[in-house]
């Protein structure tokens, strides 16, 4: 995973439309109530928190890279923590778990890491036999408008974001050892108010990767730049890449 780090307490308040896609992710999850689950890539917690209310009996192993998302995370569940184990580690690297889990969920994460091949290596070496992966992350095509408008007024080629089609999905998680694989794209079309809504939101969550590349005072004309780009009715062009498949 990108070693970017987060605003995460801004993160928190600005990530309604991933709560969204996070909840509807959720519930293609069949669980028990009693199952161990990963949330590979736990942001702020908001998603975890739904998690938690399915497994009655079960536990959450919340894993992020960011520290200062494990922190906010951490305080939103902190009335759950006999069944949470907050660990930090990247999704990039193989995963520092001891003992299997019983299934998989992440939710708007996967397309911060670089290379998909090792991270499904690493999802496939934690999961037992028969667990379930179930993800979503941004696909090819995603956030297009915004991506062109921070290439051409930031001066610079292709961010870290990695936007994959759901044909090589399908052959990076049959190669890792996963059968039963469900890939595809849908479009989510966001809407924002002008101003300082989209602007913040921009900064926190999409364009954080380029503003690594501008010194710090060039950061605010760039964001309010490309937030202009998009009119005075705001829509970023989000597009969904779905993932559902079992561990051989």
């Amino acid at each position: 995973m990108t070693t970017r780090e987060w605003d995460a307490a801004t993160y928190d308040r600005v990530s309604g439309p991933q709560l969204r896609w996070g909840l509807a992710v959720l519930e293609r999850l069949e669980l028990a109530g009693d199952e161990r689950v990963l949330d590979a890539g736990c942001g702020s917690g908001r998603v975890t928190e739904h998690l938690l209310e399915r497994l009655p009996r079960g536990s959450v192993v919340a894993l992020d890279a960011s520290e200062a998302m494990l922190a906010e995370a951490g305080r939103r569940l902190a009335p759950h923590l006999d069944r949470v184990e907050l660990v930090h580690a990247d999704l990039g690297r193989p995963l520092p778990l001891a003992t299997p889990v019983d299934a998989i969920l992440s939710t708007a994460v996967f397309h911060w890491i670089s290379d998909h091949d090792a991270l499904f290596q690493h999802l496939a070496a934690v999961l037992r036999p028969g667990g379930r992966l179930v993800a979503q992350c941004g696909g090819a095509g995603n956030a297009a408008s915004v991506l062109r408008a921070a290439r051409r007024i930031g001066g610079f080629g292709e961010g870290q974001e990695t936007f994959a089609t759901p044909e090589a999905t399908r052959r990076r998680l049959e190669a890792a050892g996963f059968v039963e694989v469900e890939t595809w794209l849908h479009e989510e079309p966001t809407p924002f108010e002008a101003g300082e809504q989209v602007a913040t939101f921009l900064r926190t969550v999409i364009l954080g990767p380029h503003l690594q590349r501008l010194p710090p005072e060039r950061h605010d004309a760039f964001v309010e730049a490309v937030a202009e780009s998009l009119g005075p009715h705001p829509v970023i062009d989000y597009v969904r890449l779905n993932m559902l498949a079992t561990r051989a």
